[in-house]
């Protein structure tokens, strides 16, 4: 296994479903892992488990609130000492026809799905130029390379996303920090079995999967980079 011993990652959305696999899976791999994430039990919960073999830390990070994502990047950089990784996974949705798609909760889904990876970002790139190195790895979905029915605002900020990432990886390599979109397909997670109890588990792909490509790109210290990478379970039907 790839050797993260003495990185720094946060990892956000990470109280549950991938965010939480990647931590663990990160953890593992002796990172000390920075769960970021606003369900506070959850997220507790899982720094409890790495505890018990590795290390991590809770923070809470409102990704709606800009001045709050400054300073917890802020205070977690002071503690830690640096931040090596940042994983930008929450997510949110609504899966309504845009008829019946409040003007708030359209607001809402692109505050956390595309503003906050924008902040984070944002806030974390000048401190890992500073230390010469880091990386940014943006989750983002099939949803940005096509569009099904009664998902507007999901597809409006994943392929926004996808588009922020592109733009962000021409500009954090000029201070040499790497920058890469992981396009996932669907997974075994409660963003989805939750809200689509009829689709077949069988089709989707376990997100432990999805969390090892992460560590994976984490963990190459090479000067080669993977700008994307896209991870479909093998009976995906999202895409293509």
């Amino acid at each position: 296994m790839e050797n993260l011993t003495s990185k720094v990652i946060l990892v956000t959305g990470g109280a549950q479903g991938l965010g939480k696999a990647t931590c663990l899976a990160l953890a593992e791999a002796g990172a000390t892992v920075i769960v970021g994430d606003i369900q506070e039990d959850k997220a507790r919960a899982v720094v409890d488990q790495i505890n018990q073999n590795g290390k991590a830390v809770f923070y809470r990070l409102d990704l709606t609130d800009a001045s709050s994502v400054e300073q917890t990047i802020n205070t977690i950089h002071s503690e830690q000492g640096r931040i090596d990784g940042l994983v930008n996974n929450a997510g949110i949705d609504f899966t309504k026809p845009i008829t019946e798609l409040a003007v708030s909760e359209w607001d809402a889904a692109m505050n956390v799905n595309l503003r906050g990876p924008f902040l984070t970002s944002k806030f974390v790139l000048p401190l890992m130029a500073e230390q010469k190195g880091g990386h940014i790895i943006n989750v983002v979905s099939t949803a940005a390379l096509r569009a099904w029915t009664e998902a507007s605002v999901y597809h409006a900020t994943k392929w926004g996303l996808r588009g922020f990432t592109q733009a962000l990886f021409t500009e954090a390599r000029k201070v040499g920090v790497k920058v890469t979109g992981l396009i996932a397909g669907g997974m075994r997670t409660p963003f989805l079995l939750d809200r689509f109890p009829d689709i077949p588990p069988q089709n989707l792909q376990d997100p432990e999967n999805v969390a090892e490509k992460i560590r994976y790109i984490l963990a190459d210290e090479s000067q080669t980079i993977v700008p994307e990478l896209l991870v479909l379970p093998l009976m995906e039907t999202s895409w293509p």
